[in-house]
Parts: structure tokens; C-alpha cells; sequence
């Protein structure tokens, strides 16, 4: 999947994954998620595995390794749809990606407004 660069915001520096889930913890977003194969996602809350497609999307904020550009990573906001438990995953994206990642990521619902970031 491509990601479409006007729709998430982009940070290149190496804390910016740690700072981009504070941030997003410190909204709200507290829980853990992890793709699985088959474009599916488990939320760490309630251990229930769902489809990716069931699940919200609310922000996407995409980082890019500073000593390697190719670590691609897309850290999104979710809210699991068995428990409303909202929080994050980290997934991998582009050439290197995981087959887990690379199919949960398009397989989001998409429900971001404006530029994917959270105010």
C-alpha cells in the first residue's frame, strides 16, 4: 500500500516514535494493538483478534529511520472494535514491510479528519 504523503504528518528524527506515542497516550490512546497475517489485528486490552476493516482509524503519523530511510513506519491510533479500548500499533510499511503489516495497514477503516493527526 502507498501511503499518501498529504495525509499523515512525517517526522524523521530519532525520538519520534517515542514522542509520537506519548503523544498519542497522553490523548487517549493508551492500549497496544498488533497485526496479524490475514489482515487482521489483536488488541492487547481484550485479547479478542478482529478483521482490520472493523477497526477505526483516527490518526496515522508516519516516521522514517534517521540513519536508514528505508525503516518505514506508520504508527496509527485505533479503537478496538470488541472493547472501544482505544490505543496504537506500530506497523511497517514499503518494500521491507512484514506481511502482517502490509495487510492490516490498507485494510483499515479509515477515519481520520483533516490531516490524520489528533489535536
Amino acid at each position: 500500500m502507498d501511503i499518501d504523503r498529504r495525509d499523515a504528518q512525517y517526522a524523521r528524527d530519532p525520538s519520534s516514535l517515542t514522542a509520537i506515542l506519548a503523544d498519542l497516550e497522553a490523548q487517549g490512546y493508551g492500549g497496544q494493538f498488533a497485526a496479524r497475517e490475514g489482515a487482521r489485528l489483536v488488541c492487547f486490552t481484550c485479547s479478542t483478534e478482529h478483521d482490520a476493516a472493523t477497526t477505526q482509524m483516527t490518526a496515522l503519523r508516519r516516521t522514517e529511520g534517521a540513519s536508514d530511510p528505508d525503516d518505514m513506519l506508520a504508527i496509527v491510533a485505533l479503537t478496538c472494535p470488541s472493547c472501544q479500548a482505544k490505543g496504537t500499533a506500530v506497523l511497517s510499511y514499503g518494500p521491507e514491510a512484514p506481511m502482517a503489516d502490509a495487510e492490516v495497514l490498507p485494510a483499515l477503516e479509515d477515519d481520520r479528519e483533516g490531516t490524520g493527526t489528533l489535536d
